[in-house]
């Protein structure tokens, strides 16, 4: 099986792994999307939940809009994220949507408490539970039509880079094509507790005849490029920034005004995809990355907390951000133009007020 491009990718993450998103971040730089986490009994059982995540899978444009041809190309490649701890459960579960995705993604990773409760993602890191995983994998990877990948954290042990490269040789022999390493330990409470470890990137990748992408420590493309040089990854995965930033991987940090229409834009042609709760979600997002310091800001939150559609959400980007942000550039205008006229100004009074802005 041929493997998609692993050199930068966008995370799986709750309620935000959007079609509409996926496809931003593909045309910025991405190489590789995921889907957010799905559970396979949801997906056997549950018709509706079905029917919803393959409108987000498939996310066909819609015929006939001005702007569809400039998203073509850009839904694939996918991987499908799923949990569990049943191999049979799995399976079927992948078998369900193989057949609109390049990989399907098993999630050893989530530190979520309800995944402690089912006993699934990080919580399957121990050693004890080596073996399960080690069916699931193999099941997966003998079964399905696409590459099966796995998404995991660093192993509990005394030495978590050691017991964390053991593990990823048990998944490769079991059939993983990629692994994917958030080097950070599980913990329902802070999940993202202290920096990841790089160094146990790097030796998952220097154990390991198979691709390693790195999770992990990425606030802009700069990090991204120094993540790789250091850890010899063969691609890196990126998600709380990229909620921020949707461009990263294209080394631009874009107008939030303008990126969050473009989204909107993607939302209009994918409807029924993206729940207003997420979309209302991600905008605030891409305002936030630049403008939370902005005196306008808590205005702006909780102006979209209230918003019932994308044209309220649209309106609120025209009318009141441009508004605002207008304001803000007169009064530093209105500065400038003192400080040209008397040397009284100080610097660091200009500085206040490109802080405000």
């Amino acid at each position: 099986m041929s493997l998609p491009d692993l050199t930068y990718v966008s995370a799986p993450m709750v309620n935000q792994s959007d079609a509409p998103f996926r496809l931003l971040t593909r045309r910025y730089g991405a190489t590789l999307t995921y889907t957010q986490m799905l559970e396979p009994c949801r997906l056997l059982n549950d018709r509706e939940y079905l029917e919803f995540h393959l409108r987000d899978i498939q996310a066909p444009i819609a015929q006939g809009s001005d702007s569809s041809s400039s998203w073509d190309g850009y839904a694939r490649p996918l991987v499908v994220q799923l949990c569990g701890n049943d191999p049979e459960l799995v399976v079927k579960a992948a078998r369900q949507v193989q057949t609109h995705c390049d990989g399907i993604d098993l999630n050893l990773g989530c530190p979520q408490e309800h995944a402690r409760e089912g006993h699934f993602g990080g919580y399957l890191l121990g050693k004890q539970d080596w073996p399960l995983v080690q069916s699931i994998v193999s099941s997966m990877s003998h079964s399905l039509l696409v590459p099966t990948s796995t998404k995991i954290r660093l192993c509990p042990s005394s030495d978590p880079a050691s017991a964390t490269a053991t593990f990823g040789q048990l998944l490769e022999h079991a059939g993983a094509s990629w692994i994917t390493l958030h080097a950070r330990h599980v913990s329902a409470k802070r999940r993202r507790q202290g920096a990841a470890d790089l160094d146990a990137v790097r030796a998952l990748k220097e154990t390991l005849s198979i691709p390693v992408i790195s999770n992990g420590n990425v606030r802009s493309f700069d990090d991204v490029r120094e993540n790789l040089e250091y850890t010899w990854a063969d691609g890196a995965m990126v998600g709380e920034t990229l909620l921020g930033n949707p461009t990263l991987f294209a080394g631009d940090l874009p107008d939030p005004v303008l990126i969050s229409l473009e989204y909107l834009d993607i939302c209009k042609q994918l409807p029924d995809v993206a729940s207003l709760n997420t979309i209302r979600m991600h905008v605030q997002r891409f305002v936030k990355f630049q403008c939370s310091r902005r005196p306008w800001y808590p205005k702006f939150r909780s102006a979209i907390s209230e918003c019932q559609s994308i044209r309220d959400i649209e309106d609120l980007l025209h009318r009141g951000v441009t508004r605002w942000r207008g304001k803000a550039a007169k009064v530093l205008g209105a500065k400038d133009h003192v400080q040209n006229e008397s040397s009284g100004v100080q610097e660091q009074e200009h500085e206040d007020i490109l802080g405000s802005i």
